[in-house]
């Protein structure tokens, strides 16, 4: 499974999923970018990475991902430097609670624009590339992108967009070599529930309530999400495409679309 000298765009590296994604691939000698807004976190993340691997190639990039100029700057400096890209990780996204009721069109705009249409422009931009090394896409979807839940309404939408843009891109892409998948973690401890707007009490029941909505009886971890990020990433995975992984502890599986339930997320 090695991606050893191959060179991966992670966005979102500053924390949570991107942030352990980016620490196992630099561990696993691939070149890493990282892509976040948060400079004094991506600098933490470096360093997390020189740590796992001294010798790593590493390069930073501050920068939005909703903006389209940064998105260039994104794909103009990996070529810089690097010269090719084998691997695109769309990690970086945002949660915000709200119905159809509560849900500002403002919400709405910036959850889509985050989750959704940035990973569009970065792909579209990047695709290229990926065709000459017959690289790999992983996004980052969530179960909720398999399966309805209420309170994360505009949440909901963008990760089904996200599953649906994965396999219509696989079909797209198949013939040149590229292959497109994506995973679907569940309830994973990072700080993404908390910048949704959980204080920390709600987040710890979050937590205790996974315990019970989740068929292996937690949540999960970010490793655990990275190591199925790489194995799709790598050529263990050669003969899958437009595959929504779901990395959950069989939630999508207890969470039924047709049995009635009314699920709260």
């Amino acid at each position: 499974m090695s991606i050893k000298g191959l060179v991966a765009i992670i966005t979102g590296a500053s924390s949570g999923i991107g942030a352990g994604t980016a620490i196992f691939f630099a561990e696993l000698d691939a070149k890493v970018v990282l892509v976040g807004r948060n400079k004094e976190n991506l600098t933490t993340v470096a360093s997390k990475c020189y740590a796992a691997n001294k010798d790593v190639n590493l390069l930073t990039i501050v920068a939005d991902v909703t903006n389209d100029s940064a998105i260039k700057k994104i794909i103009d400096d990996t070529i810089n430097k690097f010269g090719q890209i084998d691997i695109l990780v769309n990690n970086a996204g945002v949660i915000s609670k709200g119905s159809i009721e509560n849900t500002s069109m403002e919400q709405y705009d910036y959850v889509m624009n985050t989750n959704i249409r940035s990973i569009y422009n970065l792909t579209m931009q990047a695709v290229p590339h990926l065709i000459k090394t017959k690289g790999t896409i992983v996004n980052v979807s969530s179960v909720n992108g398999m399966r309805p839940f209420c309170g994360v309404l505009a949440y909901c939408v963008s990760k089904t967009a996200v599953d649906q843009f994965t396999r219509c891109l696989a079909l797209e892409l198949a013939p040149k070599g590229v292959r497109v998948n994506s995973v679907n973690p569940g309830v994973i401890e990072t700080e993404i529930h908390k910048r949704g707007g959980m204080n920390e009490e709600e987040y710890q029941k979050f937590l205790k309530h996974s315990q019970t909505t989740h068929a292996l009886g937690r949540a999960g971890t970010v490793e655990e999400i990275a190591r199925t990020i790489h194995f799709l990433a790598s050529s263990d995975s050669s003969y899958i495409t437009g595959a929504n992984v779901p990395v959950d502890g069989g939630r999508h599986a207890m969470v039924s679309p047709y049995n009635g339930e009314f699920i709260s997320f």
